[in-house]
């Protein structure tokens, strides 16, 4: 058996050894348990992605209608409810 050393944060190793002692096994064996996973999927066996409200073009949106609220320059857009329920068609 080979023997791997990895670094996390004290937080985090305490509530993934809390889930693993609900699940009664331990840390080393969930540990295997992803890494066969990974071989019988063929890659990370979960979806990764970034959110996107972090993305650069989000991020500047947001920048402009702040500077536009915070500057008065953003109109407030009424609708009465018969508008709105014909937006819906």
């Amino acid at each position: 058996m080979a023997n791997i050393s990895i670094r996390v944060d004290d937080a985090l190793k305490k509530q993934i050894e809390s889930i693993c002692e609900e699940l009664g096994m331990s840390l080393s064996t969930a540990t295997n348990l992803f890494y066969k996973k990974m071989i019988s999927y063929g890659g990370i066996p979960f979806e990764l992605k970034v959110d996107p409200f972090y993305s650069r073009e989000n991020q500047e949106h947001l920048k402009k209608v702040i500077s536009n609220y915070e500057n008065d320059k953003s109109a407030v857009v009424t609708k009465t409810l018969d508008e709105l329920e014909s937006m819906e068609e």
